[in-house]
């Protein structure tokens, strides 16, 4: 079994995918209280350190195979400062601490499609170059989680360096277009939300609190205790009749079109758009309960009007999407778990990236 440790750990999107594959998380370090109790309460307390990553002394620091997390940015403008003292640096300045100290054979960092492009990225690409991840090679690219067999297209930097000779990033295993050679095809949205109830019984979830680091915080919930229902104005249901799958606020007859969308007639195309149950969902964004926001509607829509589910997915939809096990633990309130989900890898492209990195270590 390979260690591993996980940096901005969030609510444990990455961890998931890595331990199904036999990676055992030796520490994970999270800032924010509800994400890191949903990771403890997934994973564990007892390697679960809420807090700054930066008042973790080095003496809690454990050697590991495995180093992985996603530094956050600080905006993506083009600042030209490669200087790691410089303070907007700092987050990435304890990436390569704990890496420095934990002297992993390889660590993996994910961020979002335009990092490659960002300040953050030339920083890595100069400490690679004779600083202090001298002794690494690094490959980085673009993977698209949908060419990995999740329900969801969504589109990431992902960073692999290796002190132990160069590891390329993993192929896809599916593609839209299934007569590309020996590729699966791309999963639909059904194969992760079709069994779950079209019919939501609560807009709020259940009364019940848990403590974690000393703390009491709402939790845990699983499964149907976050199938969240919302309470859709008249106007917002009619809107919602007139999307069929694939469409989107272009679908809407005039005197349903608020003045926003009326005076922009080009742009935003995903706004208020419908899902299909045999492509991939749009990405999974935190505001993924508000139509307005993008491609959030349920697949399901029929021609004749006999069955269509007009509502936006639910926080149990969206984590499955994200491919969360079905028995995953959550904690917070309703916009801390939306955040949560929203903001974390999908468990099945983590997991690719484990699957891969295993013929290595």
């Amino acid at each position: 079994m390979h260690s591993m440790i996980d940096l901005f750990a969030g609510c444990g999107g990455m961890t998931s995918g890595f331990a199904s594959e036999g990676f055992d998380p030796q520490l994970a370090i999270e800032f924010d209280l509800h994400a890191a109790a949903t990771y403890a309460a997934n994973f564990g307390e007892d390697h679960t350190l809420y807090g700054d990553i930066a008042t973790v002394k080095a003496s809690a620091i454990p050697k590991a195979d495995v180093v992985i997390g996603g530094p956050p940015c600080q905006g993506f403008s083009n600042l030209g400062s490669k200087d790691l003292n410089d303070p907007r640096n700092q987050l990435w300045r304890e990436y390569l601490r704990v890496v420095k100290k934990a002297n992993p054979k390889v660590f993996v960092i994910e961020n979002v499609d335009r990092f490659m492009k960002s300040t953050e990225f030339q920083l890595l690409l100069a400490e690679a170059d004779g600083g202090s991840l001298k002794n690494y090679q690094l490959s980085f690219g673009h993977l698209n989680a949908a060419d990995f067999g999740v329900a969801q297209r969504r589109k990431r930097t992902i960073v692999i360096g290796s002190r132990i000779g160069k590891i390329e990033l993993p192929h896809a295993t599916h593609a839209r277009n299934p007569e590309i050679a020996g590729l699966k095809k791309w999963v639909g949205t059904r194969s992760r939300i079709g069994r779950i109830p079209e019919k939501t019984t609560s807009t709020s979830l259940p009364e019940s609190t848990v403590e974690v680091f000393g703390q009491v915080v709402p939790g845990t919930f699983k499964g149907l205790d976050i199938h969240l229902g919302r309470t859709p104005t008249p106007l917002s249901l009619e809107r919602y009749d007139h999307i069929p799958p694939g469409g989107g606020r272009f679908d809407l007859p005039d005197h349903l079109l608020p003045r926003c969308w009326r005076e922009k007639p080009t742009g935003t195309t995903d706004v208020m758009g419908r899902m299909r149950w045999t492509l991939p969902s749009h990405t999974i964004r935190t505001e993924f309960f508000k139509p307005e926001k993008g491609s959030y509607l349920h697949p399901q829509w029929d021609a004749a009007g006999k069955h269509r589910v007009n509502r936006p997915i639910t926080h149990y939809e969206a984590a499955r999407l994200q491919d969360f096990p079905e028995d995953f633990l959550w904690c917070g309130t309703k916009i801390q778990i939306a955040k949560q989900i929203g903001n974390a890898v999908p468990v099945g492209l983590a997991r690719a990236i484990a699957q891969h990195l295993k013929q290595y270590l």
